[in-house]
């Protein structure tokens, strides 16, 4: 069998598959598996409604499907899982989202999981996908940073921002454990997590822990 994940951006920007690389490099090991990045150039340069996650869908499936033979597992690198259920129609091998697995990896470490979230037109497409896993009891609910990926730069600013929505989920929605709904800022998530006191789930790093699982024990 291969031994490759794939980690798919299906947005188009660059950057953001730059940040998710970086989120990855705590799984990288000796002996592997090898985790390798990837953009999907015909998806929007970001996903920002409903329109955008549904177009990603079939190019997501052919690039799975083309990618079948030499790849391991294959992992949905953009908070929603968009496309996800058609990119496990082209495969036989495991496909994960990063928001399936965030939230299974936070349910394990609290009972009412929030999500620190990055603008607030995505709060309903998250809110749908999540309690389309039959999870709604124990989601805590979304706020938003209200920052872009053209803040990214400015680190201080969006660090000071997450960690200000981390405690409203805290204090005020009762959540005792937190999912960055975002890809790319995996350089905060231990600076949060000490900030407020609860656990922090990076959930690009969640999912990539889980299909390492998969690809060693041949689920």
């Amino acid at each position: 069998m291969p031994d490759t994940i794939y980690v798919i951006n299906p947005q188009s920007t660059l950057a953001t598959t730059q940040g998710i690389d970086r989120a990855c490099e705590p799984l990288r090991m000796a002996g592997g598996p090898l985790i390798e990045c990837v953009t999907l150039a015909d998806g929007p340069p970001s996903i920002q409604s409903e329109r955008d996650a549904d177009s990603v869908a079939a190019p997501l499936a052919r690039l799975v499907a083309d990618a079948e033979r030499r790849v391991a597992a294959f992992v949905v690198a953009c908070f929603g899982d968009p496309g996800l259920h058609a990119a496990r129609e082209a495969t036989r091998k495991p496909v994960l989202g990063v928001t399936e697995s965030g939230f299974l990896a936070a349910l394990m470490l609290g009972h009412r999981v929030g999500v620190i979230g990055m603008l607030p037109a995505l709060i309903p497409r998250h809110s749908r996908s999540i309690r389309a896993m039959g999870i709604g009891e124990r989601y805590a609910g979304e706020r938003a940073v209200s920052l872009n990926i053209a803040h990214a730069p400015e680190e201080a600013r969006t660090l000071h921002r997450m960690i200000e929505v981390a405690r409203e989920l805290r204090e005020q929605d009762r959540a005792d454990a937190l999912v960055m709904g975002c890809v790319g800022f995996a350089q905060y998530r231990e600076r949060i997590e000490r900030a407020v006191g609860i656990p922090v789930v990076e959930p690009t790093q969640a999912a990539i822990a889980l299909a390492i699982g998969r690809v060693r024990l041949g689920w």
